[in-house]
């Protein structure tokens, strides 16, 4: 391999929020192995980002923890700022931050509770790291890039409420970015992942049958790692998706088509 092939985003800065854990913890990790300096953001979990700075650091990769709620609008206008401050220049923005209303103590709450949570979180607070991104990005001499996430189901739907309310706030995601990518456009370039059977802490909550017909409804043959979609991440951030922009790359393992 080159240098320039196994460093695709050498010298570049990117920003992962939400990046302590699951996917965006992959994602920013797999961004520093790509040669960038990384910011990362967390909410509560400040010992998850320690970890996760330390093992950016130890690929020699300039980084910066950052506590960001997106939730608050406050805190994204300062994590911008902050990241190109630390890392010397801010090229790739990821919103990866979520909220999570299937475990843990959001598990609990009910149903407005959950779709106020999660419009809050990961509809509006999309929507404005958004906007503060491209203002920061367009302003580089080589403009940037923001990646959104999505969910590949948004296309088909899923049964049940939970699904109801994620499709609803990661479909407003998928919509609002295409919009966004006419609206930057040509400085900064806007795409989508849309992640699906992913491995995380919801997955480990099921019993394995459920996971078992999951795979198995799946034409790749298993679950999806949050490898697996820091890997899209980084080619959407690299210079070999300098034409796209307002696109949506589904990591699911086929079980969704488009």
């Amino acid at each position: 391999m080159t240098g320039a092939a196994a460093q695709p985003l050498a010298g570049r800065g990117v920003l992962v929020t939400g990046a302590s854990s699951g996917i965006g913890r992959a994602i920013a990790l797999a961004a520093a192995r790509a040669g960038a300096d990384v910011a990362i953001t967390y909410r509560a979990n400040r010992d998850g980002a320690t970890d996760v700075e330390r093992r950016i650091r130890a690929l020699d990769r300039r980084t910066a923890v950052i506590r960001l709620d997106v939730a608050d609008a406050d805190t994204i206008d300062r994590a911008g700022p902050a990241a190109r401050d630390a890392l010397g220049r801010l090229d790739v923005w990821v919103n990866n931050a979520g909220a999570d209303v299937l475990t843990g103590a959001n598990a609990a709450l009910s149903e407005i509770q959950k779709l106020d949570l999660l419009l809050g979180v990961d509809l509006r607070g999309t929507v404005l790291a958004s906007w503060c991104a491209a203002t920061i990005l367009a302003a580089e001499p080589e403009g940037g890039v923001i990646i959104n996430m999505s969910w590949d189901h948004v296309l088909t739907g899923m049964s049940g409420r939970n699904p109801q309310m994620f499709a609803a706030v990661k479909g407003g995601i998928l919509a609002f970015s295409k919009s966004l990518a006419r609206s930057v456009a040509p400085q900064v370039r806007v795409n989508v992942l849309a992640p699906g059977w992913i491995d995380t802490s919801f997955a480990g909550g099921l019993d394995a049958d459920r996971r078992r017909a999951i795979a198995d409804a799946t034409p790749l043959g298993r679950w999806g790692a949050p490898d697996d979609v820091a890997g899209a991440a980084v080619f959407l951030a690299s210079p070999a998706a300098s034409f796209l922009t307002g696109q949506t790359i589904h990591v699911g393992g086929g079980a969704v088509m488009a």
